[in-house]
């Protein structure tokens, strides 16, 4: 296998402006081609300044000197991602809690965007397109702890809302905070939700009721996910990345993660899979780092180390053909890497031996939650059984034998 990495020509693509803001969100143009939009924002509210730019970009890779595009939004961009069935647009999502939707052939400003009172009430950090008949409709998440849909042909309000309170009040109160949000075409009415409070929320969108629409929860990381993504050959299986480890979940067992990567010193800050081999997938960490996993060669480090900058990465994402990555840096660098075919061609026989690891996680993670039940039970029994016996002592004490005739 070659784990040789090479950095293509176009390496750099730099913020612009002189008050530099985090690449916070990146999206490849669908249709293959060398194009890529960056969401650009400062989620350091105290470091705001009123000179600091509002603009993001789609960059062209043929020419990295400047923007192939400019986007002029009300607030910062925090998320912006390309429509897959048209990719004239692009929806994003404002730290000021707006949705704005733009068509490039239509000029650097929003074609529409939602109403200040209706829209989210914390930034929207991720906002992902459904697979619909008219590839207009779309969801949000933010840390206000609301999943809102909506429908870019008429952006005035929601056409629907979800609160994210795991004990199904639906108090607003009580929700948890989205950070990251994961919906695959294959299982439509199906979508889960990374929260600033470390849990994954799996929900049913076609449920009767908001109550029914929270299925489960997954709990296993001490801080917030940052990402959240299927594996796009096993989707029963996915992948969260927060605090320091990446972990990956199958749906059948659902009291703790199947695998997850050691602990590292630095943060973690976004995470995701390969497009084409089931068992690789990509961190990237607060140390400026990009690690490459492939869990089928080696499970306890990753297989490539690569220090991408001096500053923080806080985002990544992968070309659909699995050989170009960009990662973006908190200083809003966007560097671009290409992978040897090792890296992004799929080994044989390693849908196989993907699918027989997550098997076997699966089915031990089960054996262990089937082993905890049973040893609380037992301890749960124990326990009443002495409450019962200190009962009768004090009973005993309290009341005399000659009393008691």
């Amino acid at each position: 296998m070659h784990l040789k990495c090479v950095f293509i020509g176009l390496l750099y693509q730099r913020d612009p402006n002189p008050i530099k803001r985090t690449a916070t969100h990146l999206s490849w143009h669908p249709d293959r081609s060398r194009k890529l939009a960056v969401a650009y924002s400062n989620l350091e509210f105290q470091r705001s300044s009123k000179d600091m730019s509002y603009d993001s970009y789609i960059w062209d890779l043929e020419i990295p000197n400047k923007p192939d595009m400019v986007f002029q939004p009300s607030s910062p961009l925090v998320c912006l991602e390309y429509n897959p069935k048209d990719s004239h647009i692009l929806i994003g999502g404002c730290y000021n809690g707006q949705i704005a939707y733009w068509d490039t052939r239509k000029g650097s400003l929003p074609v529409e965007l939602t109403a200040v009172e209706l829209s989210h009430r914390d930034p929207v950090y991720n906002a992902i397109w459904l697979q619909s008949k008219t590839g207009t409709d779309c969801f949000s998440g933010s840390t206000d702890g609301q999943v809102l849909w909506w429908d870019i042909r008429k952006l005035s309000e929601p056409t629907e809302t979800l609160v994210m309170d795991i004990s199904r009040k639906g108090i607003l109160e009580n929700a948890l905070g989205a950070i990251a949000l994961e919906f695959e075409p294959t299982m439509p009415t199906k979508f889960m939700v990374g929260t600033e409070q470390g849990i994954v929320i799996s929900c049913n969108r076609k449920a009767k009721t908001p109550a029914e629409k929270i299925v489960c929860t997954f709990s296993g990381h001490h801080g917030p996910i940052y990402s959240l993504s299927r594996n796009p050959f096993y989707p029963k299986n996915f992948l969260t990345v927060g605090d320091w480890t990446a972990r990956i979940w199958s749906e059948e067992s659902k009291e703790s993660c199947i695998m997850w990567t050691k602990y590292h010193m630095a943060y973690l800050t976004d995470g995701c899979w390969s497009t084409t081999r089931p068992a690789v997938f990509f961190t990237t960490k607060m140390d400026g780092t990009l690690d490459v996993w492939d869990f089928l060669f080696k499970q306890s480090d990753p297989t490539l180390h690569l220090k991408v900058c001096d500053e923080a990465l806080f985002s990544l994402r992968l070309q659909d053909n699995g050989r170009i990555i960009g990662c973006g840096s908190k200083l809003g660098t966007v560097t671009l890497l290409e992978f040897s075919s090792g890296l992004c061609t799929l080994q044989r026989n390693e849908k196989n031996l993907a699918s027989a690891m997550f098997e076997r996680e699966t089915k031990r993670e089960k054996i262990l939650e089937a082993r905890h039940r049973e040893m609380r039970l037992k301890e749960k029994t124990k326990l009443e059984e002495s409450y019962k016996c200190l009962l009768g002592d004090t009973y005993n004490v309290l009341n005399p034998i000659s009393e008691r005739r």
